[in-house]
């Protein structure tokens, strides 16, 4: 069975930093491409970060410089460094996954809560 479980959500200041972890089980992790996605209120689900099964990194525009993406192969785990936090990164953070060399094979991890007061 896979699963994809994040953790490290919660209620945090302006300006303030948070570390979302999201462990991965039943699939070869290091030939996983995996991202983070989020999703605000009343809005779509946007990609926050992605990682690949290379290391290669990219990041939206708006987290870009703030928030940083890596991964553990030895722990089948991913991680999101989120730092200079803004009451606009407000959302629902979601862990993904999808193989590689097949497309059609992707999890998604249920959510954690990211809440940024001002």
């Amino acid at each position: 069975q896979v699963q994809l479980v994040e953790s490290g959500g919660g209620l945090v200041q302006a300006g303030g930093s948070l570390r979302l972890s999201c462990a991965a089980s039943g699939i070869y992790f290091s030939n996983y491409d995996m991202g983070w996605y989020r999703q605000a209120p009343g809005k779509q689900r946007e990609l926050v970060a992605h990682i690949s099964h290379m290391d290669s990194t990219n990041y939206a525009d708006s987290v870009n410089g703030r928030f940083t993406i890596s991964r553990s192969n030895a722990k089948n785990t991913v991680y999101l460094q989120m730092n200079s936090l803004k009451p606009e990164d407000t959302a629902v953070y979601y862990c993904h996954g999808v193989l590689w060399y097949s497309r059609s094979s992707e999890y998604w991890g249920q959510g954690t809560q990211v809440t940024v007061s001002s």
